[in-house]
């Protein structure tokens, strides 16, 4: 029987610890040291290129069909339209959220891991006024997309992929065979990101063991002070932020909704898959909550794929402290920039465990942090993940309660079971 991915990287960080381990007690200094420390350099280098090859063209692609597939719904106009405004809303505050707390207990600081010495010194902090940052800002946006698309420039190909997208909606059937050919180049896409997680094991191995070799010890207080600031932040949006808004917009109490959605936000913990989960939120949504068919049909799905409040949170935490971690100092400019990608990350990421890896990179490289991070970031994402993964479950299920009223469904909410 095969092991699963998950089994391998797991195996793989351990086996990492294990030769860093083996590496420190020959000495970094010695022969074998400094061979070994070159050849996990090597590995891990490859693993994070690759990575980096597939990113542009998978934001692109996923970004583009995404908005595109929106126009099989045009006559529920009204809905989408809600249905987005919810989801955009919900995840900046989580992102806000993530950030505020990032810059307020600030996990990381003062560490200055040697890992990422390379990124520090070719990192530079331009002075500028707020108005020369907005005009700045704005110019970035709008580059020629092939430009944009050498550079990396993550933003930049959004929007170029968001427009994209919008006229092929307009257009609709006239550019149906754009549209099949960006599907398609969607799906090489994923089969390729498939291939490299395939070697996922062997790159986290090699980048594990290089970080082993240079640590402080401070890193294990470090970890464990995001861990906590990440969890208490998720928490806090998921049982605080998220019914507040559900109250505000519908006035249905946050203990009714608990109990309607339970059983749904149970699985989510369980299985970290918002798909797999998508048919028990289906059922706590309509029967539990009442929720009109055809707007629990259309706002579940979507959600699962483009509302994710969890991640979003994740990922904008995550690269201050690895900012941090990297004695990188991060200004507005920059962290408005992380606030647009994690929500773009968390919008644009395909609906597979790997693609995860790939909109992290994307956070990162935005805003010029390391991309070895992951090999930090890798070992507690699974626990995180489980309790990111049901408030995203939880926030498609409030989301799709408020589209309800906003679009003046006014199907019975009863209190469920």
């Amino acid at each position: 029987m095969r092991m699963s991915l998950n089994i391998q990287i797991l195996i793989g960080v351990i086996l990492g610890i294990v030769l860093g381990m083996v590496l420190a007690a020959l000495g970094p200094d010695s022969e074998s040291g400094k061979q070994g420390i070159y050849i996990c350099g090597l590995i891990g280098g490859v693993f994070m290129d690759t990575l980096k090859m597939v990113l542009t063209p998978l934001v692109f692609a996923s970004i583009a069909v995404g908005v595109a597939n929106l126009r099989q719904h045009s006559r529920m106009d009204k809905v989408w339209k809600a249905t987005l405004g919810f989801f955009l809303l919900s995840m900046a505050i989580a992102v806000m959220v993530g950030l505020g707390a990032s810059n307020l207990f600030e996990p990381g600081k003062g560490l200055s891991l040697a890992l990422f010495q390379s990124a520090r010194q070719g990192f530079t902090v331009k002075q500028m006024s707020f108005a020369e940052f907005i005009a700045e800002f704005l110019h970035g946006l709008f580059l020629n997309p092939f430009t944009a698309l050498v550079q990396g420039n993550i933003l930049a190909i959004v929007v170029f992929a968001m427009l994209l997208g919008i006229a092929l909606v307009q257009g609709g059937e006239r550019y149906r065979n754009v549209l099949q050919l960006l599907q398609e180049g969607l799906e090489i896409m994923l089969r390729m990101v498939g291939w490299i997680m395939r070697l996922s094991p062997y790159g986290i191995m090699a980048l594990l063991a290089k970080l082993v070799v240079s640590q402080n010890p401070a890193l294990l207080g470090s970890l464990i002070k995001f861990v906590a600031v990440v969890l208490g932040t998720t928490l806090l949006h998921g049982f605080v932020l998220l019914p507040l808004l559900l109250f505000m917009f519908t006035g249905i109490s946050p203990l009714r909704f608990f109990r309607g959605a339970r059983e749904a936000m149970v699985i989510a913990f369980t299985t970290s898959s918002s798909s797999a989960t998508m048919p028990v939120t289906l059922r706590c949504v309509e029967q539990h909550l009442h929720v009109k068919p055809g707007i629990a049909g259309f706002v579940v799905p979507l959600g699962a794929t483009m509302n994710m409040d969890g991640t979003a949170l994740y990922e904008a935490a995550a690269a201050l402290f690895v900012a941090n971690l990297a004695g990188i100092e991060l200004d507005l400019s920059r962290q408005l920039i992380v606030f647009f990608t994690a929500m773009v990350a968390a919008v644009g990421a395909p609906g597979m465990p790997s693609a995860g890896m790939v909109t992290m990179v994307m956070v990162l490289q935005s805003v010029g942090l390391p991309t070895e991070a992951i090999a930090i970031l890798l070992p507690i994402d699974r626990l995180l993940d489980t309790f990111r993964t049901m408030v995203n479950v939880e926030g498609d299920m409030i989301g799709s309660l408020v589209v309800q009223r906003w679009t003046s469904e006014t199907g019975s909410k009863g209190s469920g079971s």
